[in-house]
């Protein structure tokens, strides 16, 4: 679902470009195209700290800040094939202004650009107080998808929050504790993914197996109606 037309927010020069067409029609392949958040979901929950979990959402807090959900062990789309865009949840109300029009959203606060806007310095030098506050909004925005959509799950995977390590881990299970209190979302974890650098790599296949195996049930659909 989605995947035809890509429109990152942050390259402008990309917005509203038939990215699976081109390069369909490059390779003569079978080609399925979606964002890294969603890909990461796939491969986590194939092969990673997700594996076996029905319902999760994984994350990654890098540049930017994205994410992919599973509920009842599908991967959601979404209209547009852009849902799990934990990112453009609003964690601070009068917070920064966000490229996206809002402010106070999750990537305009605890992205590696917004850290290095507000700073003044990279992640990776980042003080203890940076990767506090980094871990605590990750925790918030996590505690309202748990509560939303009745989940225990959140793997994080990205260069800033595995750059910040078990600080950020703590700060944003302690955020996560104190907001999601439900009966069925008290207990809600997060944890860092469990493929590390191979994880891109597995999403991408993930996806591809994905779009290979709609593509079949498509076709057997098709056969099955022409045969009535």
């Amino acid at each position: 679902r989605g995947g035809e037309v890509v429109s990152p927010l942050n390259i402008p020069g990309w917005r509203g470009f038939p990215l699976r067409s081109r390069l369909a029609g490059a390779t003569g392949l079978p080609t399925f195209v979606d964002n890294d958040a969603k890909a990461l979901a796939l491969g986590e929950g194939w092969r990673g700290s997700a594996a076996g979990v029905d319902n999760f959402i994984a994350m990654v807090v890098s540049t930017g800040v994205g994410g992919g959900i599973v509920l009842d062990g599908r991967l959601l789309d979404g209209e547009s094939g852009n849902a799990g865009h934990i990112g453009h949840v609003i964690v601070e109300p009068a917070g920064r202004p966000c490229a996206c029009g809002a402010s106070g959203c999750l990537e305009a606060e605890a992205s590696g650009l917004a850290i290095a806007a507000v700073t003044g310095r990279p992640p990776t030098a980042a003080d203890a107080a940076t990767v506090a506050r980094t871990g605590t909004l990750v925790g918030r925005a996590v505690g309202s998808v748990a509560n939303l959509l009745d989940l225990r799950l959140a793997v994080v995977g990205g260069s800033v929050a595995l750059g910040f390590g078990e600080p950020f881990f703590a700060a944003a299970q302690a955020e996560l504790d104190a907001r999601a209190r439900l009966d069925f979302s008290a207990g809600a974890r997060i944890a860092p993914v469990g493929l590390g650098g191979r994880g891109p790599l597995i999403g991408a296949a993930a996806v591809g197996w994905r779009g290979l195996q709609g593509l079949r049930g498509l076709r057997g659909s098709r056969s099955s109606r022409g045969s009535q």
